[in-house]
């Protein structure tokens, strides 16, 4: 049953009962937007089109999302294949800033949210609507990303967000759509949510929002292998690298999709790319999430690795200030901030010499980097073969004694 709400509408993009004829629904099939499907024709008297976009997910039937869709009363449902868009012109710069937030979640949620925007605009204007809806919580991130994002790409836009209007929590959503008919995954015995795409699948829901329980994560991760069933035997694999971006798997040459797509079997058969995050929410809040990517982790890892081989020291140590900020942007909903524009001209530029080939051991869980090869490394310390290092190490004693001095003379200064 639906509950009654103190929610008082107070933004200028937000769109007014009565005044909406057509809405456009980001709809995923999940829980929150099917159910809100069903509302938007009863409260707003309004005709929904939905959409959907193919981002390369990892467990979703398409297809059946866009005929429940039509099932549920939409009067068209639009799904587009946009996954070499997504992968080229958005997963490719997550890639040259070793994409990640407070640890290795390497936020394939944020970076979604961005080009969901972006085409929810585009077929916004297409099929003149008077307001996009979204599925997004009145405590959560994506509320912030995908409003944002609209009105930076279109301020005339109106926009609905039904979770903050209705006030129902989960527990609430199930027993709206068992009462209007509406089928849907979660459940009281699965209470879990996902979000999913090419880039990672991430879980909240139940237990896993309380960081004193352990998350069962037998019940829902189901995608991939768990560590504990992987293999008993490590495999190895190549990633061949220019100017940043992966072009090929094991020497077989791909686009950047494909290939996202192909390592995420093949590192998820190994249990790789899950980590349990508690992080600090957009909103002020804390929060915690499971998050499975295996095919983004073993990327990321490789690409850090090429690039400080590639990389001088002090360019090294900027780079990864840049990094952690441009996780922050992302996850911060900052994606079409100017600021993110030029730490994007930042990686490009580093990026230009990150060319090579690295060789990955999945084991078990782990993900190591045992081998890289690059024609544009840099000298490495040889302790072994001397005509490899054109080091004159006559120079070292001198160097040491200078680079100590301010140490040596401040603890000198200490004793007296």
């Amino acid at each position: 049953m639906q509950q009654k709400t103190s929610y008082v509408k107070v933004a200028s993009h937000e769109a007014e009962i009565g005044k909406v004829k057509k809405i456009l629904l980001l709809y995923s099939g999940g829980l929150d937007t099917s159910v809100m499907l069903k509302w938007l024709q009863q409260t707003y008297k309004a005709e929904v089109i939905t959409l959907t976009l193919d981002l390369g997910q990892q467990h979703d039937d398409l297809e059946a999302i866009k005929k429940k869709a039509l099932q549920c009363g939409a009067v068209k449902a639009i799904a587009l294949d946009v996954k070499d868009e997504f992968a080229n012109d958005f997963i490719s710069f997550g890639i040259k800033a070793n994409a990640s937030y407070q640890g290795n979640y390497h936020l394939s949620t944020p970076i979604g949210r961005a080009i969901l925007a972006k085409k929810a605009v585009e077929i916004a204007k297409a099929e003149n609507v008077d307001a996009i809806a979204h599925g997004c919580t009145g405590k959560g991130n994506d509320q912030v990303r995908i409003e944002g994002y609209i009105l930076t790409l279109d301020p005339k836009l109106k926009i609905i967000a039904p979770v903050r209007e209705w006030a129902m929590d989960r527990n609430h959503e199930i027993a709206y759509a068992k009462e209007h008919n509406i089928p849907v995954p979660a459940s009281a015995d699965f209470p879990y949510s996902d979000d999913d795409n090419m880039w990672g699948i991430t879980w909240q829901g139940g237990e896993i929002e309380n960081p004193k329980f352990i998350p069962k994560v037998e019940k829902f991760l189901t995608t991939y292998t768990l560590p504990e069933n992987a293999p008993d035997k490590p495999e190895f694999i190549k990633l061949g690298f220019e100017q940043g971006i992966p072009v090929s798997l094991n020497g077989k040459q791909m686009p950047l999709s494909k290939l996202i797509i192909s390592l995420n079997k093949l590192a998820g058969k190994h249990g790789v790319g899950t980590v349990h995050l508690l992080e600090d929410r957009i909103v002020g809040l804390k929060d915690r999430g499971v998050y499975e990517h295996p095919g983004a982790h073993v990327i990321i890892e490789a690409h850090k690795n090429l690039e400080k081989y590639v990389t001088p020291k002090q360019l090294n140590e900027l780079k990864e200030y840049m990094d952690i900020k441009w996780g922050y942007l992302c996850y911060g909903a900052l994606w079409f901030d100017p600021a993110m524009d030029a730490i994007n001209a930042f990686t490009n530029q580093v990026n230009q010499k990150v060319t090579g080939t690295v060789t990955v051991k999945l084991f078990k869980g782990s993900t190591t980097i045992v081998a890289v090869t690059s024609p544009n490394g840099l000298s490495h310390a040889s302790f072994t073969n001397t005509k490899g290092y054109s080091f004159n190490v006559n120079a070292s004693a001198g160097f040491i004694e200078i680079y100590s001095l301010q140490m040596v003379l401040a603890n000198q200064i200490a004793k007296k």
